[in-house]
């Protein structure tokens, strides 16, 4: 049975718990970088043969300091009016029991406690976590890796993306190298450093799966996929490449267990500078937006429309009034190019419509009754 939820949740003592058949969980973790990796090491597989195997030493020496741990404590609000009993199932009696009488349930408010990771941009003590990480707060704790701690500040959250930026009154302190070139490739090596389960710093490796990878979250953040072991506890921290540089912050896990099982997703670094740049000097952030659903061409669709292969992103609905509205798009048409830049897949229009600034006016290029039509937002 395939996934149908998108599980985010801070993980009380660093423990996650699975939902239905299989979720999307928000892992907690840790970041940080480092200068270029040693070169690859020779191991030997059978006589006569060697594997280049890559040597993670000099990213995790240089770069450990600067991943820190995050505990957070929240002071949770029960509500009698509306119980909720996760697993059980709504035709059992004791289920349609406590539904009519709510007051009947046993009532625990008190505060929870979440782990999760975080990684230092700048020496004054600016942190990249995730929103999900430090959301309802009521107290952040920050470790380093020299045992001190602080008391953190959350300078703002973004849900949308799940990036939040928090700081810590301290100076002088280690930070990561974050990447500039946004050009990942599959199938190469990549280094994740942070605290599943309250394990801190803890290193594990692996490869890019893919790229531009959408979840069902209503997200706009085209996902980095790896097969690199995250867990609970490992939420906000940082994935390097060979270089040492911060390419991403890990977010989720696709899990049956709750625990890893192969696919991890990753927010790529550059989307989360740019909320971070917006945080800091707003507070919050705005983007663009278009007010369109839309779905991936197969080759079906392709084959429908007349297009010659499968591309573009194919619009569902337009909501009344919006920016596509206006602009003349209709239910049927296939974006191929926004503001003059290609969709190869449909990902990849909503990452490119959030950067843009609201009122700022964009040209499309759409497929429509077999020919290509431009429009203006």
């Amino acid at each position: 049975m395939q996934p149908k939820s998108l599980l985010r949740s801070l993980i009380a003592a660093g423990l996650i718990a699975a939902l239905g058949a299989g979720a999307f969980a928000a892992g907690h973790w840790m970041p940080q970088l480092a200068a270029a990796a040693t070169a690859p090491t020779a191991a030997t597989a059978a006589p006569g043969a060697a594997v280049l195997l890559p040597d993670f030493t000099g990213i995790v020496d240089r770069n450990g300091p600067a991943v820190v741990n995050i505990s957070v404590t929240q002071d949770v609000k029960t509500s009698a009016a509306v119980p909720q009993f996760p697993g059980m199932d709504p035709n059992d009696p004791f289920f349609q029991f406590f539904r009519r009488f709510p007051w009947a349930v046993p009532q625990n408010p008190g505060p929870t406690h979440g782990l999760g990771s975080g990684f230092i941009v700048s020496p004054d003590g600016v942190i990249l976590t995730n929103a999900h990480v430090v959301a309802d707060a009521s107290e952040v704790t920050v470790k380093l890796t020299d045992k001190r701690e602080f008391q953190a500040k959350v300078l703002g959250s973004d849900k949308q993306s799940d990036i939040a930026v928090i700081k810590i009154d301290a100076k002088n302190l280690p930070v990561v190298k974050l990447s500039r070139d946004p050009d990942i490739k599959v199938g190469e090596w990549v280094l994740a450093i942070g605290s599943p389960y309250g394990f801190e710093n803890s290193v594990t490796s692996g490869i890019v799966s893919a790229k531009s990878r959408s979840l069902p979250d209503e997200s706009y953040v085209p996902f980095i996929q790896t097969d690199v072991a995250i867990n609970p506890g490992n939420s906000g921290g940082p994935l390097f490449n060979m270089k040492g540089e911060v390419i991403g912050i890990n977010s989720q896990i696709y899990s049956r267990t709750g625990g890893y099982q192969g696919l991890s997703f990753a927010i790529p670094i550059d989307v989360a500078v740019k909320v971070k740049d917006q945080l800091q000097q707003y507070g919050k952030v705005s983007r663009g937006r278009l007010g369109i659903v839309i779905q991936e061409v197969n080759q079906q669709l392709a084959d429908s429309f007349g297009l010659k292969s499968p591309r573009g992103a194919l619009v569902s609905s337009v909501e009344d009034g919006s920016p596509a509205a206006k602009a003349g798009l209709k239910s049927g048409d296939v974006v191929l190019k926004f503001d003059g830049k290609e969709i190869t897949r449909s990902a990849e229009l909503p990452a490119q419509v959030a950067d843009m600034k609201p009122g700022t006016k964009a040209t499309l290029q759409v497929w429509r009754d077999g020919a290509t039509k431009n429009a203006s937002r």
